[in-house]
């Protein structure tokens, strides 16, 4: 049997790329989740004693000098803080005008109506930002209630090697990648600058805003008030998180038929118009302008939007 020798070497080669890009992405990852361990340990090089390092961590979080959130709305401080992004009020301002500019701009040139460069600034200097804290801390409470059980054993099994409470509590925030790491480590910084742990745990369930988190916050009140074993009581914390986990994933399952249905719904019409527009673009530009069209299509878009509405409270189910 006789071996086709071009046929071996483009085996070797496909083995020597594939060999390749394992390595450079195992290296990437690493790389990311050091990044992502050392973010609280970066800024701990960058000033000096634990003070100055709990006022910058809160700082940085849009808290002020006493861990409060204050100075803007309700609302936006709760999704600043929940989001976990860096809040530098100078950068933030800049960005939002220049948002504002290229959203009313881009809107004024392609509708070419100067009068809705206004709504377009809107549209993108408020709506634009605000959706990205949003995601951004849609994709923290996700990876929070991940993470929090494995915070949990960790801290359980230091207790149980006969550690104190804010040691452990520490070695999570050294050992675990964010947003965990940086929640618990916040928490220990703020212990080792005087305050207590019910009082540090307090302050990060609310700047987390997950229940997870505040379940976590209400074992540990209790046993403050009452006395107890922390540790079964952590792991007890630990295994009903975990079991919360699971159900949030079974009913994401349950609801994707529905989910997936609303999205097909949803974008089906636009996606045909477009089609339409792009076949036959005079189907609807004769007659765009007659004020029944555009009374008919403002109707047709607050009844989609109701429709969505009622979609979205059929398929969001919490636990």
């Amino acid at each position: 049997m006789k071996f086709d020798a071009s046929l071996v070497v483009l085996i070797l080669v496909f083995a020597a790329v594939f060999t390749a890009g394992q390595a450079a992405f195992g290296l990437l990852s690493v790389a990311t989740q050091k990044r992502k361990m050392n973010k609280r340990l970066k800024v701990a090089e960058r000033v000096d004693g634990v003070s100055a390092l709990v006022m910058e961590l809160r700082k940085q979080r849009g808290l002020n000098a006493d861990g409060e959130k204050g100075g803007r709305l309700a609302w936006v401080s709760n999704l600043i803080v929940a989001s976990g992004v860096p809040y530098d009020p100078r950068k933030w301002t800049l960005y939002v005008v220049a948002a504002a500019l290229i959203g009313g701009v881009a809107v004024a040139v392609l509708t070419r109506t100067p009068l809705l460069f206004l709504a377009g600034a809107l549209a993108a200097g408020v709506g634009g930002p605000i959706a990205y804290l949003k995601v951004m801390a849609g994709r923290r409470a996700k990876a929070l209630g991940f993470q929090l059980p494995q915070a949990l054993e960790i801290i359980v099994r230091s207790l149980e090697a006969g550690h104190p409470v804010p040691t452990a509590i520490n070695l999570v925030g050294r050992e675990m990648v964010d947003p965990i790491g940086t929640e618990f480590g916040m928490a220990a910084d703020e212990i080792a600058y005087g305050a207590t742990m019910e009082q540090a745990i307090a302050r990060m369930s609310e700047r987390c805003q997950h229940p997870d988190v505040d379940l976590f916050a209400a074992t540990v009140r209790l046993q403050e008030k009452s006395g107890g074993n922390l540790t079964g009581l952590l792991k007890l914390n630990a295994a009903t998180v975990r079991d919360r986990h699971k159900m949030r994933l079974k009913i994401k399952a349950a609801s994707s038929e529905g989910r997936a249905s609303a999205m097909i719904l949803t974008s089906a019409p636009f996606v045909a118009m477009g089609f339409i527009m792009i076949s036959s673009p005079h189907f609807y530009g004769d007659v765009i302008h007659e004020p029944i069209v555009k009374y008919g299509l403002g109707v047709l878009g607050v009844w989609m939007f109701i429709g969505n509405m009622v979609m979205r409270r059929m398929i969001d189910m919490r636990l």
